[in-house]
């Protein structure tokens, strides 16, 4: 009897766990269908105003999945558009009747800065509407401020405040801590400005580092100023004294020095779009967000042709194998250049990067599919926040490159990392290696015992040759010599104004005039946009993202200002082979 009691409560709690099981994934299930057949169709009211707060990252391509995770919850709608996305609304907001004005409401902006250029760019645009941008912060970032500046009107809370101090680049060194640990990183570089790999070796910037850093950040300052310049009609030079002394304390400060325009409360700043609108002071605003108004029908009708142009999305460090949306994987990107290459629809092709780098060997087979697809249609490189290194190696046999003033590009140089762990096992850990081998160097390259002065010049020499393929590849790409190649290569990061003045790149731009620039290589007229590489369906999409995501969203807050140190730690343990990529652990701010 105690043995049939004991199998019968097991069977039951069997069949309630597998009841509980099914039910959860038919929810997901239902939901997914409900959102892939078909989303509601918002409806926008006369007298609209579009809502933007921008506090999240703008992600370089609008997921497909319908949910995505959050901090709080199992999973929310996914609302948040990609870059061409939010440009297009925007674009399509101006043209919307309906839509009388857009209310920046900006504290911080999530995105990097030429993300930040290319919306800015887009609310300029949308200004010659006519119609009017107000923005309202309680505190503004440089960031925030600069976006900002493209408002007819700016307001700050009575008590909030806005930063402006200059640009700041800042590094973190791990020497010490590998000291502690008793690890030894073996480096092997070329490039005198090759500085990624600096934290390991040493504990501040070298002169070659910061003379590159400086340079770059002057180059993307004086960029922001000037912007600032012509929006507020303040001289760079009053900027730059205001920035040096700090003179923006207070609130009134901001107003005293033409940074802002009113001091108001929320409800004042309410009052005031009503006036805008021409609406009494009891009239309730039609806030839309941008993430709704993506779901409102567009009076911008799309002409009908079979004619296209591929837009092919390499987001994240560059390695071998399939990667994913944030992680350039050669085997993933290589097949959608391969598609677009064989594709007779797809008349040009613009390849959008926002790389730090990566892999050598893994950047090399995506560069050579670049080639290939050169030689069938035009190809265009258009550069993000980062294509630099392993990024800028892929982008090199582009037809045309186009970056953006802020963009961190060049970084033509290679080096290898092999830590020798050795010291940490034995004095640390108490733990020791011994091997039996048939040849001297069977176990080259190990970690767990330092290379010798041969398995050093094998390295060294492996180093110098890739660094030679790499300059080769780019003096072919754009036309220079070896030697112009290597004098503005030797690892040193350049921003997109400065790679424009070397040669490194074509035209300063973002991805909407790098989509330009191919429909007139093209010679299309009309054409629509193909995205590639092609997103997992919704489905697959949410059970990847309930196997990993909430972790790594957990750890993001719970580690805050940290979490992109550890980001670049977790590579560094992660990187196989030589690299090509930009110094890790640098925020600019």
């Amino acid at each position: 009897m105690k043995q049939f009691f004991k199998f019968m409560f097991a069977s039951m709690a069997g069949f309630f766990l597998t009841i509980l099981i099914v039910g959860f994934f038919a929810i997901i299930v239902i939901a997914s269908l409900i959102a892939m057949a078909g989303k509601e169709q918002v409806v926008v009211k006369p007298d609209s105003v579009l809502l933007l707060t921008l506090e999240e990252p703008v992600p370089e391509r609008s997921s497909s999945s319908p949910f995505s995770f959050s901090e709080t919850t199992l999973f929310t709608t996914n609302k948040v558009p990609g870059l061409l996305e939010t440009t297009d609304l925007l674009e399509k907001a101006a043209a919307d009747d309906n839509i009388k004005g857009i209310l920046l409401n900006l504290s911080q902006v999530g995105s990097g800065m030429a993300t930040t250029e290319e919306i800015r760019n887009a609310l300029l645009k949308f200004k010659e509407s006519g119609k009017f941008i107000v923005s309202y912060g309680e505190m503004y970032s440089q960031k925030a401020y600069y976006l900002a500046t493209v408002s007819d009107e700016i307001c700050l809370n009575p008590e909030g405040g806005i930063d402006f101090r200059g640009m700041a680049a800042e590094i973190t060194f791990i020497k010490g801590l590998l000291g502690k640990l008793d690890i030894n990183a073996q480096i092997i570089r070329h490039g005198k400005y090759k500085s990624a790999i600096e934290p390991l070796i040493s504990d501040k910037m070298s002169e070659a580092n910061k003379e590159q850093t400086l340079s770059f950040i002057n180059s993307m300052w004086n960029h922001i100023l000037g912007g600032i310049s012509l929006q507020r009609d303040i001289s760079v030079d009053e900027l730059n004294l205001i920035a040096d002394s700090l003179l923006i304390e207070t609130p009134e400060d901001a107003v005293k020095y033409k940074f802002a325009d009113q001091l108001i409360y929320k409800d004042q700043l309410l009052d005031m779009i009503r006036e805008k609108l021409e609406k009494e002071k009891d009239h309730k605003i039609d806030f839309i967000s941008l993430a709704r108004y993506k779901d409102a029908p567009s009076k911008i009708k799309a002409k009908r042709t079979k004619d296209k142009i591929a837009i092919i999305y390499a987001n994240g460090s560059i390695g071998r194998g399939e990667g994913d949306e944030t992680s350039i994987g050669s085997e993933r990107i290589s097949k959608a250049i391969r598609k677009a290459r064989s594709d007779s629809s797809v008349k040009a092709i613009v390849f959008r990067i926002n790389s730090p780098g990566g892999d050598v060997l893994a950047s090399d087979v995506i560069l050579r599919e670049i080639k290939l697809a050169r030689e069938t249609k035009p190809v265009v490189a258009s550069m993000g926040d980062y294509a630099a290194s392993g990024g800028y190696y892929i982008a090199c046999a582009a037809d045309t490159i186009i970056a953006n003033p802020t963009t961190l590009t060049g970084s033509i140089g290679v080096y290898g990392v092999i830590p020798d762990f050795s010291n940490l096992l034995k004095n640390k850990m108490g733990i020791t290696i011994d091997r039996a081998m048939t040849n001297k160097h069977a176990d080259y390259i190990s970690v767990t015992r330092p290379m010798d002065p041969y398995e050093e010049k094998v390295l060294t020499n492996s180093v110098e040759r890739i660094y030679n393929i790499f300059v080769a590849h780019v003096s072919e790409g754009r036309e220079m010599s070896v030697p112009a190649v290597d004098s503005i290569g030797q690892g040193r990061v350049w921003s997109g104004l400065e790679g424009k003045t070397n040669g490194l790149v074509d035209n300063i731009g973002g991805l909407k005039e790098a989509i330009k620039v191919a429909a007139a290589m093209a010679k299309l007229e009309t054409y629509r946009i193909t995205s590639l590489p092609e997103q997992k369906d919704p489905f697959t999409q949410i059970m990847d993202e309930l196997s990993g995501k909430p972790s790594e969203t957990r750890l993001r807050k719970e580690l805050g200002s940290w979490y992109p140190f550890f980001e670049d730690i977790k590579s560094l343990t992660e990187m196989k082979g030589i690299q090509a990529r930009l110094p890790f652990a640098i925020k600019i701010y």
